[in-house]
């Protein structure tokens, strides 16, 4: 209950405050068509010397588009902001201000901050996960519905732990920007299944940063290639990445000196 309206009340001020702003909506839907006109070519090209892509035809390549878009644009309007802000709390002394409220220091560093106007890559995704369904010529059942509905909040969570554990290593290491900037590099490895990368670095962006379960997973629950081991084992993993990031976040808290200290 906390946290629905603690969530709540930091959504209504994102809101408020990306109201303020409102052609940074044009921006953000230019932006978002921009990078999804960049996508679509890549697609094309590839298709255009070939019908599959490691197993993968053009319209399930459409799916992990979608899945790419939709979870980035959670990932821009809820995630990265409060990890942003946490950085800069971390750097300039002033977490103290949501350590000392009596909530969970957590969950408030958390929901803090909420950029409206990204959830048009949310749509964006929604779309084109709907567009890629209808050309696949299946009936997506109800399994595969709660398949996709699982492992897209299973990669979603993955994807806020791992961030928060690289975000919380500003405890200890001044610059943490740089690590910042190479996941977001990384992210963008999942605009095409990890199946067609070296093993590797599919194990890299299955185990070390959970691209694989963000993205291509979701995206195989669509597509008919969702086992239910695959999906056991997605949450057994996210409940480890829960408690790993839990274990850090404490270590970092007892390790900060801020304003007050």
């Amino acid at each position: 209950m906390q946290i629905l309206k603690m969530t709540w009340m930091y959504l209504r001020i994102g809101i408020a405050n990306e109201m303020q702003y409102r052609v940074n909506l044009f921006i953000q839907i230019l932006q978002s068509f921009i990078a999804l006109a960049v996508g679509l070519i890549g697609i094309w090209l590839v298709f255009d010397h070939t019908t599959e892509l490691a197993g993968w035809t053009q319209p399930e390549l459409l799916a992990v588009m979608g899945v790419f878009i939709l979870s980035g644009g959670v990932i821009r309007t809820v995630i990265q902001p409060n990890m942003q802000r946490l950085m800069d709390d971390i750097q300039a002394g002033t977490l103290d201000y949501a350590l000392t409220k009596p909530a969970d220091s957590q969950l408030l560093i958390s929901v803090r901050e909420f950029r409206f106007w990204n959830l048009v890559d949310v749509l964006l995704g929604l779309i084109i996960l709907g567009y890629s369904v209808s050309q696949l010529h299946r009936t997506i059942g109800f399994w595969q519905s709660l398949g996709f509905s699982f492992a897209l909040v299973f990669g979603g969570i993955m994807i806020y732990c791992f961030w928060l554990m690289l975000t919380s290593t500003a405890f200890w290491i001044i610059r943490v920007e740089q690590m910042v900037n190479l996941f977001e590099g990384i992210y963008a490895a999942g605009r095409w299944p990890v199946s067609i990368y070296p093993q590797w670095l599919r194990l890299g962006l299955t185990f070390l940063v959970p691209v694989a379960f963000a993205v291509t997973i979701p995206a195989e629950a669509l597509t008919g290639r969702l086992t239910p081991l695959t999906l056991l084992g997605a949450a057994i993993l996210t409940v480890f990445f829960m408690g790993l990031t839990r274990l850090i976040w404490k270590l970092g808290v007892r390790n900060y000196a801020g304003a007050s200290a």
